[in-house]
């Protein structure tokens, strides 16, 4: 993880395509604009998560039970998640 310290009007850019200004920092609450294409999604990682949890809903035909089996599922043959 790279870690950066940016103060008010201060720019980080990543790669070619995406700027994130520091627009405001108020007591712990810091404001952030993005400049991105278009054609790259920009959300908050709750709604990104919560976008994800529905794609597979669809994808399974909305059984919540099928959900949970795929969860479980994955958990168990994801290398990451060896011990």
């Amino acid at each position: 993880m790279l870690i950066l310290s940016r103060r008010p009007g201060e720019v980080i850019t990543i790669g070619h395509e995406i700027r994130v200004k520091v627009l405001e920092i108020k007591g712990r609450q810091v404001k952030l604009g993005i400049e991105a294409p278009a054609h790259i999604p920009v959300h908050r990682r709750e709604i990104y998560e919560k976008i994800q949890e529905e794609n597979v809903k669809a994808a399974l035909g909305g059984d919540v039970r099928s959900l949970d089996f795929y969860l479980d599922k994955t958990d168990q043959t994801d290398p990451a998640n060896s011990s």
